[in-house]
């Protein structure tokens, strides 16, 4: 299974909406075939582990990271290639999470005589494809928020000013996470300070670019911006509101952006649970937001954050700097939220802290920690 979740990792970035899935075709204690799902109508991962293992397969073990399929969308049902190649033994990592065929696969095998277990590595597996689980449960993105910062918790080194933070190998780290997810979120202010371009770059020129998503609720981005003047395969999408001018949407519209329309919450901001019902509409199902402080305060403070990467330089920037989530009362009540699920990473001079989101029931326990 483990060797099955390495396949299924070359797929991430490249299968939405459909999951990451690997599968490893497994005979007389020899892998005779492996194969993972590339890209969303393309055969599947059980597809090509039967297919790079030929005659082999009869009589063999599947190990795959996800319960083989059993209805038909754009390609065949998978159950159906596991029968025609005499697998004997089917291991499943994890039950498809739409409640609607979750078991379905598994117990359409068993009940054409194939052995089947699940439940091996479930954990790994699900870690593999938390957009995908969770936009199958409720149309929404997993949201991915990210922020280099100092030891002070501040974003920039000035208010209203550029500048990098963190160092090279964390820059290097974001943009292979870019590489990874559906789309990318910035406030328009972030746009219009920092005229970022929101590609994904890598040393191999691999890369692929993200969905540009941009929150400006009165259009208030320039059509000369970085990201509407580069070549890129990924469009940019940018959320007004519903009294936003008519004429900088004609403008933005000519320089290539999409403008999304939707309404205001009680504060005058854009709705951000509306703006992810849309993106999930369009089979977004994993956003990295990227800042600055009023988008990631917003969004921890309404609880749309489920996963963090927050890149800790080591130094201290004071009050000119501007702070991680800029004066959002974040869930006050129950003594505002923590991390689990914890990973620290050492990048450079940099320390990567990650987590998942959750809220903090006990705040003095949690500070005793």
């Amino acid at each position: 299974m483990r060797l099955a979740l390495q396949e299924a990792g070359k797929g991430q970035g490249r299968t939405s909406p459909n999951p990451c899935v690997g599968a490893v075709i497994v005979r007389d204690d020899t892998v005779v075939g492996r194969g993972y799902h590339r890209k969303a109508g393309t055969p599947h991962a059980e597809v090509n582990a039967i297919a790079a293992a030929g005659a082999a397969a009869r009589g063999a073990t599947m190990y795959v990271t996800l319960e083989p399929c059993n209805h038909s969308g754009r390609t065949p049902p998978c159950t159906r290639a596991v029968l025609a190649a005499g697998i004997s033994r089917v291991v499943v990592g994890m039950l498809d999470p739409n409640p609607a065929v979750a078991g379905g696969g598994g117990s359409f095998l068993a009940s054409q005589g194939i052995e089947v277990k699940t439940g091996v590595l479930e954990e790994q597996c699900r870690a593999l494809n938390r957009g995908f689980i969770k936009h199958a449960a409720t149309g929404l993105p997993w949201v991915v928020m990210k922020a280099g910062m100092s030891l002070d918790g501040k974003i920039t080194f000035k208010r209203g000013r550029a500048g990098r933070i963190t160092g090279e190998q964390s820059r290097l780290f974001t943009h292979r996470l870019r590489d990874t997810l559906d789309a990318i979120l910035v406030g328009v202010d972030t746009a219009l300070i920092d005229d970022p371009s929101l590609t994904t770059r890598l040393p191999d020129g691999a890369g692929r670019d993200p969905l540009r998503v941009i929150l400006d609720t009165t259009l208030r981005l320039a059509p000369q911006a970085a990201m509407l003047r580069q070549r890129s395969d990924a469009a940019t999408w940018v959320f007004c509101g519903t009294d936003a001018p008519a004429e900088r949407e004609k403008q933005l519209a000519g320089a290539g952006a999409v403008i999304r329309r939707v309404g205001r919450d009680e504060r005058g901001r854009l709705d951000l649970e509306e703006v992810l019902r849309s993106l999930g509409r369009a089979d977004i199902t994993s956003l990295l937001v990227e800042g600055g402080a009023t988008v990631h305060g917003s969004m921890l403070r309404q609880g749309l954050v489920d996963q963090v990467y927050l890149f800790v330089a080591p130094f201290f920037i004071g009050r000119p700097g501007t702070p991680l989530v800029g004066d959002a009362a974040i869930n006050d009540e129950n003594g505002g939220l923590r991390l689990t699920d914890i990973d620290l990473l050492r990048l450079g001079d940099d320390i990567l802290i990650q987590g998942l989101v959750s809220p903090a029931d006990n705040p003095e326990s949690v500070s005793a920690r």
